[in-house]
């Protein structure tokens, strides 16, 4: 869905391009920074558990989704960059992939130990969002287009996560989880279906 939404800020991802292409560093670079924000942010969530006070662990909270932005925003540049500087590369999509689930990855196991939420409900929702990502990656070996098709793509399971840490309010990364839960198998049954009556 988000993703859908990016082809209409496609003048600003361009000029956000061609900024960061003019320091001359790689789209790996970027997509290295990306990754960096994001074990930053798993880190965040993970020590909430060893932190004393609601309101430091609250900050620690803040902190884990204000670095969990600035990956997303990093996942953005390293694209738009590579499109503008034509390194578009095989290689490169192979390594932001694995990055980028890595990542997501690391910020539900952070999560779990931080104890924001349920570990049990963080495996599920880590799993519903590999399944979702797999089906995707299967389809297109088989030439199936699903890009925007569903509404729990990686771009949305990581804003409702960062947005939730935000939230001052009890359980709320935990909620957060919950509605990731949701939307992922939602999104993984519509592909599901999508895929097969397209076989």
């Amino acid at each position: 869905m988000l993703n859908n939404f990016r082809e209409k800020l496609i003048p600003i991802i361009t000029l956000m391009g061609n900024n960061f292409g003019s320091l001359n560093l790689s789209p790996t670079f970027w997509s290295i920074v990306g990754f960096g924000f994001a074990i930053l942010s798993s880190i965040f969530f993970g020590i909430t558990y060893f932190l004393h006070g609601q309101e430091i662990q609250f900050h620690s909270q803040i902190l884990a989704s204000i670095m969990l932005f600035l990956s997303g925003f990093f996942d953005i540049v390293d694209g738009s960059v590579a499109r503008i500087m034509k390194k578009t590369t095989p290689k490169g999509a192979f390594l932001d992939s694995n990055f980028d689930k890595i990542s997501e990855a690391l910020i539900f196991i952070g999560i779990a130990i931080g104890g924001l939420s349920n570990p049990i409900l963080a495996m599920i929702a880590l799993s519903s969002s590999i399944l979702v990502s797999y089906v995707r990656a299967r389809s297109e070996s088989l030439g199936i287009e699903l890009k925007g098709v569903g509404i729990g793509e990686r771009a949305e399971r990581l804003l409702i996560l960062a947005i939730c840490g935000l939230i001052p309010i009890p359980d709320s990364i935990q909620w957060g989880v919950i509605i990731i839960i949701l939307i992922s198998g939602f999104s993984f049954i519509q592909r599901f279906r999508y895929v097969l009556k397209r076989i």
